[in-house]
């Protein structure tokens, strides 16, 4: 029950923000891709099924 409490609490908004840096980094070297949009839209997901409103682009296409 600990576990999947700090898998919940720590890991995946760990992993929500690493996919999500990750697809940032990749966009400013290599410009806008699929992959790059399908790790952000991954991340904003997982965002969404925890109770969480998805970050906002401030010039890109996003909700």
């Amino acid at each position: 029950m600990i576990r999947r409490f700090v898998l919940m609490a720590v890991a995946v908004p760990a992993a929500v923000a690493g996919a999500r840096k990750l697809s940032d980094v990749v966009e400013a070297r290599r410009g806008p891709s699929r992959g790059t949009r399908l790790l952000r839209q991954g991340a904003d997901a997982v965002q969404r099924r925890f109770g969480r409103q998805p970050k906002r682009r401030r010039f890109g296409r996003g909700r």
